[in-house]
């Protein structure tokens, strides 16, 4: 019995050896300024920081990547939700998005934001600078809400839907 142990506890600290090899793209793509939500939406110097410091690492093609991740499997996880953050929303092609998709995105910003669902809960463990306050919230609410009010000003209402 002490044998298998021993074994299975060789194996398992070979794979760990092993897969710290293994590693995903870093999430490091290009900025283009045009792509940008900058380029199209004003975005306050105060909503600016509270999205870097809660909002990009996950949602944008600049990741500030801590220490533990280079540790597999954290990396693979960090990566599944860089990858599906990116996928959901992207600060730095923003601009590219339709505008249907665009109002879309400041709407679901605004509620996920009062109903504390972003950021995710698992990434303020590591990262409490993240953690949004009332104001903090606020602001991000009140700039979302405020650039579909433009938008709605800027498109006619038809281009504000998604086509069927």
């Amino acid at each position: 019995m002490k044998k298998i142990l021993k074994a299975l506890l060789f194996v398992l600290v070979a794979a760990l050896v092993i897969i710290q090899f293994i590693r995903p793209a870093k999430n490091a793509g290009e900025e283009i300024a045009s792509n940008q939500i900058t380029a199209i939406h004003p975005v306050p110097e105060n909503v600016q920081q509270i999205l870097k410091v809660s909002c990009n690492d996950c949602h944008s093609n600049t990741t500030h990547y801590p220490w533990y991740s280079k540790i597999q499997p954290v990396a693979w996880i960090l990566d599944d939700h860089i990858v599906e953050g990116k996928r959901e929303l992207n600060f730095s092609t923003f601009a590219t998005y339709p505008a249907y998709r665009r109002y879309k995105k400041f709407k679901e910003i605004g509620e996920q934001v009062k109903d504390d669902e972003m950021p995710l809960f698992s990434y303020t463990i590591p990262h409490r600078d993240a953690v949004l306050n009332a104001d903090q919230k606020l602001i991000l609410e009140n700039w979302a809400a405020n650039s579909m009010k433009e938008m709605e000003r800027q498109y006619p209402a038809d281009s504000l839907v998604k086509p069927n």
